[in-house]
C-alpha cells in the first residue's frame, strides 16, 4: 500500500472522519463503521485533504483534464481543495467549478459557481465517499446540458466496497452505468489491513470484535 495512503487513513481517524462503533447509514443499513466527511473543518485539513485527493487523481487520472467538478454541497470544498493541491503539487492548473442548488437569475447568473463548462472540456467528478448514484445521477445532466463535454471519472475519498443498486459496487454501478472511471484515496480493505490489530496513538482502532463485526458486514453487503 502505498504510503499516502497509510498517511490518509491515519489522518481519518485523527479528524474524527472515520468512526467505528454502531449507525445506520441512508439506505438503513446497520454497519460498524461511518465516513462523516464534515468532520474536515480547518484550513490545514482541508490542505491536506486537497493533498490526498491530488495523489489519487493523478495516480489514476493523471493530470490531462481541465475542469473539477464537486457536486453542491459537499463537493465544492473538495473541488477547490483539491485543484489547489493539483496547482501546489504539480504545477497544472485545474479549473474548479460547482453547482448551485438554486438556478441564479441575477449578478453571477446561472447554476454554475467557478470556471465555466464548454464544449470539449475534460471533467472529473468530486466527491466524498462512494454513493449509490443518485448524486452522478443528478450531476451529469447538469455537466451534459453545458456543452459537448467528456466526462472522464469520478474520484471519491473511500470506497466502501458495498452492493450498490444490485451486487456490484457502487463505483461499479457507476461506472457501467455511465461508461466513466472511478477511484478512491483508499477502500475499506485498505483501511482495515491498516488498522487490524496495529497500534495507533497508543490504542489499537480495529480489535478482534470489530473487525468480526466488519467481516459480518461485508458478509451481509459486501459487493461481488
Amino acid at each position: 500500500m502505498e504510503q499516502y495512503k497509510k498517511e490518509f487513513i491515519e489522518f481519518m481517524v485523527d479528524c474524527g472522519v472515520l468512526k467505528f462503533g454502531d449507525f445506520t447509514t441512508k439506505s438503513g443499513r446497520k454497519t460498524p463503521f461511518f465516513i462523516n466527511a464534515g468532520f474536515y473543518r480547518t484550513g490545514s485539513q482541508l490542505r491536506k485533504l486537497g493533498e490526498y485527493y491530488s495523489k489519487a487523481i493523478k495516480e489514476r487520472f493523471g493530470l490531462d483534464f481541465d475542469i473539477l467538478f464537486g457536486p453542491a454541497y459537499k463537493g465544492i470544498p473538495l473541488s477547490v481543495a483539491a485543484s489547489m493541491a493539483i496547482s501546489e503539487f504539480y504545477g497544472k492548473e485545474i479549473g474548479y467549478c460547482s453547482n448551485r442548488k438554486e438556478v441564479k437569475d441575477h449578478g453571477d447568473k446561472g447554476i454554475l459557481l467557478g470556471s465555466p463548462i464548454k464544449d470539449k472540456d475534460r471533467i472529473i467528478i468530486i466527491e466524498d465517499v462512494t454513493t449509490a448514484g443518485t448524486s452522478i445521477g443528478e450531476t451529469m445532466p447538469i455537466l451534459k446540458a453545458q456543452g459537448d463535454v467528456d466526462v472522464i471519472g469520478l474520484v471519491v475519498s473511500v470506497d466502501r466496497m458495498e452492493k450498490g443498486q444490485g451486487n456490484k459496487s457502487a463505483l461499479a454501478e457507476i461506472e457501467d452505468t455511465y461508461g466513466i472511471k472511478t477511484t478512491a484515496i483508499v477502500t475499506m480493505e485498505e483501511v482495515v489491513e491498516h488498522l487490524y490489530n496495529k497500534p495507533y496513538n497508543g490504542n489499537i482502532v480495529i480489535d478482534d470484535t470489530l473487525k468480526t463485526a466488519i467481516d459480518m458486514y461485508y458478509k451481509q453487503y459486501g459487493a461481488e
